[in-house]
């Protein structure tokens, strides 16, 4: 009944967030810029739009020159991030790449560098007034989250140990619609339900920035409006035809 209810569950919250995500980036897409919006200094090229949104999405760039420790701590999280979903794709591969070997000693540090650099935001949005001022429970809640899948999968590692064989046999399994048992210890259990929560919500949620900044008007846009002029998609489909 265990391996039924999270083979289950998987299935559907990988439904609804492909979906859902699909639907949100749909919007983001579609959706005209009606203003030529692009914050200067801005790129007078698309090419130059091109490496600006690879500085935005690698190295912050935006948030660097707004706020150093800002900067510092959410660019450290984005980072051990990526380094911790990198080193668990040995748990969905078979046989795992070089790549994801190679990763697997960094993955622990990246592990505690992760919840680090959340501490350092959360304690931000209580410590600073201003940021306490606008900060929602949604902001507190996807902070919680986003810690409690950290510390739990820090807890397996340290303190409760699970047969990571037998997780990795039930989620290939998944994959290859040839279920397996899986172990039912306890700390295992509040992981993946936290992280079956956030696959849930993220789609709805203020984490959307991950594909939201592809789509920012201030940042995908060159500042070209002196050499060719900006009509918006809708204002083009009103415009009458001329005979």
């Amino acid at each position: 009944m265990l391996t039924l209810f999270y083979a289950t569950a998987f299935y559907a919250a990988s439904l609804w967030l492909v979906a859902a995500l699909f639907r949100r980036v749909w919007l983001y897409a579609t959706t005209p810029a009606p203003l030529k919006i692009p914050t200067t200094p801005a790129p007078l090229t698309r090419g130059g739009v091109v490496l600006r949104m690879l500085r935005e999405v690698t190295l912050f760039e935006s948030l660097f020159k707004s706020n150093k420790w800002i900067w510092l701590f959410g660019w450290i999280f984005h980072v051990a991030l990526a380094v911790v979903l990198l080193r668990h794709l040995r748990y969905f591969l078979q046989p795992v790449p070089e790549l994801v070997v190679l990763v697997q000693p960094f993955g622990i540090l990246a592990g505690f560098a992760m919840v680090g650099g959340l501490a350092a935001l959360w304690a931000r949005r209580l410590a600073v007034e201003r940021i306490r001022y606008i900060s929602g429970p949604s902001d507190h809640l996807m902070l919680a989250l986003l810690m409690a899948i950290g510390l739990s999968g820090l807890a397996m590692k340290f303190l409760a140990h699970t047969d990571i064989v037998a997780v990795k046999a039930f989620f290939l399994g998944l994959i290859y619609l040839d279920w397996r048992p899986l172990p039912a210890d306890p700390a295992l259990l509040v992981h993946l339900t936290l992280v079956l929560t956030l696959m849930v919500v993220f789609p709805i949620s203020k984490l959307l920035h991950a594909p939201g900044v592809f789509f920012s008007p201030s940042r995908n846009q060159a500042d070209d409006s002196r050499e060719r002029r900006h009509v918006p998609p809708a204002r083009l489909e009103s415009t009458p035809r001329r005979a």
